[in-house]
């Protein structure tokens, strides 16, 4: 019967193979290249004046405005939906639970097709939108909100819903058994014991949003000043101003590689 290896402080690990380690820097080198390219061939000299003109700022407010406003909604419907998830047991819960995460592995221009079958002039609840309210979400900056919150929403939902199944309920027992009611223990137990992934969510799903493009040009298009975000821009400026493409490219890198290092310690982990 063959032992397990060692482990603890001061052991040593074994030595990964060669062709592990061949392969390992070859998948490294995959996404490292090309960030390295995007880095050689920014024009460091003409960042600022590309950053400063109007094209640029405003494609910057309008993705500020749309993905914090997209943050803002995911946060109100979310949070209550993670909730039900994590302590609410019905018929039908995984299907409907896979159903509000498909929006992460589904593409992102099927998304934008099926918000326009639900909320167009003529979709199923689009219709009664136009018809009744005069609301047309289509092509506007509320579509573009819609849409980022559409691929955005079930980054928040999961976290959320993972933070809620490992936080201890004694507590929230605890606080009932003195008279508390649910909506006191929901604010002043559950929610300070969940914050780290309320804010992991939260920030997963602003910078979500602030990167969508398929979905928003399909459903919101790509009118600038009113829908046209950060993303849409890049794709824009790539036949008239590369330089001005690479630049937004690099902010628009950077924000992620923030989020990235702010979440390390809950998604990425540290040695």
């Amino acid at each position: 019967m063959a032992l397990p290896a060692p482990s603890g402080p001061g052991v040593r690990p074994a030595a990964a193979p060669l062709p592990f380690l061949l392969l390992a820097g070859a998948g490294a080198a995959f996404f490292i290249l090309p960030l390295i390219g995007l880095l050689l061939r920014t024009p460091w000299n003409l960042a600022w004046d590309q950053l400063r003109s109007d094209e640029v700022l405003t494609a910057l407010r309008l993705s500020l405005l749309a993905s914090l406003s997209a943050t803002a909604v995911a946060l109100v419907f979310g949070v209550p939906l993670a909730w039900t998830f994590a302590r609410v047991t019905f018929p039908g819960r995984a299907v409907l639970r896979a159903m509000t995460v498909l929006p992460m592995v589904l593409p992102p221009v099927v998304g934008g097709v099926a918000l326009l079958l639900a909320f167009g002039r003529q979709g199923l609840v689009g219709s009664w939108l136009a018809q009744v309210l005069g609301i047309h979400l289509p092509f506007t900056t509320a579509g573009a909100v819609i849409a980022e919150t559409f691929v955005a929403m079930p980054f928040l939902v999961i976290t959320v819903e993972a933070g809620l199944r490992s936080m201890d309920m004694r507590f929230e027992d605890a606080a009932r058994t003195l008279g508390a009611s649910r909506s006191t223990v929901f604010w002043r137990v559950t929610l300070p014991l969940v914050r780290p992934s309320l804010v992991a969510g939260a920030v997963l799903c602003w910078a979500r949003a602030l990167g969508e493009f398929g979905a928003t040009i399909t459903f919101a298009g790509n009118f600038p000043g009113r829908t046209q975000t950060m993303p849409l821009a890049v794709y824009l400026a790539l036949e008239s101003n590369p330089q001005a493409a690479i630049v937004l490219s690099l902010l628009l890198l950077l924000v992620s590689l923030a989020v990235l290092i702010a979440l390390r310690d809950r998604w990425l982990g540290t040695p």
